[in-house]
């Protein structure tokens, strides 16, 4: 993402001019945007002409509309974000009022408007343009007849790929056709990689499975490489990493991610992160339950005794459409960070995220017990997004 202009006022209005430079930054641009807010960008528009004669034709025109935001969708998969508001601002195709969809593109600028920039999204907007936070790790979870191709990067965890083949059983003196379905899975999962990883960028590749799945792929890959000849590979034999996990299913990274060796090798990753501080968090609800909060209402009364240490919190909370409630995140983020806390933003398309929204999506690790907080009554309405 890169951030062309900033106009912030002291009250904390204003509006930012930014430009989604990959797929990624579409996810960053969901969780900035707002209902209520005011989102001008290059759009396409479907008008109707009549001609001298009475005739009526239509055509597609190119033209910059504002609008007042009221609903977000963001697919996931795809990456792609459309909005859709009214237009505030007077243009010669849309007249005022006028609803119309945005689907946001890459390498084309938008402006977002606000009448209150919060720390939270000045974070993100921060986050999302640091050229360091790239997508550094890629990871195939398999099994027989099973792989999953993911880039794990800062902010979510990205799918690139489904491979699945059906292996025939091995039979009592052949196992032709079983050694054959397996060739053509390993040759799927290595066309797989050479067409979905960047390996100008990712540093790490971990290649993760029940049994030994993953040793006789790499084995396959690596005489394969040789034989054609693939220099990409062989040049970067050193990024892979083999990793036991108990499937091939896209649920078993999180257990790949908190290994031990993958986590010294990791140690600079946001996800890696995430995930260590999540296992932290249920070590000391196991040891030390009065050091370890979770629910708002709890976390709030522990952040009022200045007892937090480290807040995990989940990114889905900032996206709730109650005003009031995404201020009480804030605040909560906030007061910690004044009492020399850490605070974990945890992407809820990341594993770990997947499960800290489990724990209502916040939770904390104390400095010092604190008396019993359990007569604090949760507000559950407003932990739901």
């Amino acid at each position: 993402m890169k951030l062309v202009h900033k106009d912030i006022e002291k009250d904390n209005a204003g509006q930012v001019t930014l430009i989604p430079e990959e797929a990624e930054d579409m996810w960053h641009t969901y969780n900035l945007l707002q209902v209520g807010d005011s989102l001008r960008a290059s759009t396409i528009r479907k008008v109707q002409t009549e001609s001298s004669t009475g005739s009526v034709g239509s055509s597609r025109v190119r033209t910059t509309l504002t609008l007042c935001v009221e609903t977000i969708d963001f697919d996931s998969q795809a990456c792609q974000l459309r909005v859709k508001g009214t237009n505030i601002q007077e243009n010669q195709y849309v007249k005022m009022g006028a609803y119309h969809t945005i689907e946001l593109e890459l390498n084309r600028n938008f402006t977002l408007a606000k009448k209150v920039w919060d720390s939270v999204v000045l974070d993100r907007i921060e986050q999302a343009c640091d050229p360091a936070q790239k997508a550094d790790v890629a990871a195939v979870v398999m099994q027989e007849g099973l792989a999953n191709l993911v880039l794990v990067t800062p902010a979510m965890t990205l799918m690139r790929a489904k491979v699945e083949v059906t292996i025939p059983r091995k039979r009592k003196g052949s196992c032709t056709q079983h050694d054959k379905a397996l060739e053509r899975f390993y040759e799927a999962v290595m066309q797989g990689i050479l067409r979905h990883f960047n390996f100008d960028v990712i540093k790490c590749i971990l290649v993760a499975s029940p049994g030994f799945v993953k040793d006789q792929f790499i084995t396959y890959l690596f005489k394969e490489a040789v034989r054609q000849d693939c220099k990409i590979l062989l040049e970067n034999r050193s990024k892979f990493m083999l990793v036991h996990s108990s499937s091939g299913h896209k649920y078993s990274l999180k257990e790949v991610l908190c290994d031990p060796a993958v986590t010294a090798r990791l140690s600079d990753t946001k996800a890696a992160g995430e995930v260590k501080a999540l296992e932290d968090f249920y070590k000391m609800l196991q040891q030390e339950p009065d050091r370890a909060f979770y629910g708002l209402a709890h976390v709030e009364r522990a952040s009022e005794a200045l007892a937090i240490d480290i807040l995990l919190i989940s990114d889905k909370l900032f996206r709730h459409q109650d005003i009031a409630t995404r201020s009480r995140y804030v605040r909560l983020v906030d007061n910690v960070r004044e009492n020399s806390g850490s605070v974990r933003m945890f992407s809820s398309l990341h594993v770990s995220g997947e499960q800290l929204n489990q724990l209502s999506g916040v939770a904390a690790l104390l400095r010092f017990p604190i008396a019993d907080v359990s007569d604090a009554e949760e507000d559950s309405s407003s932990d739901e997004d």
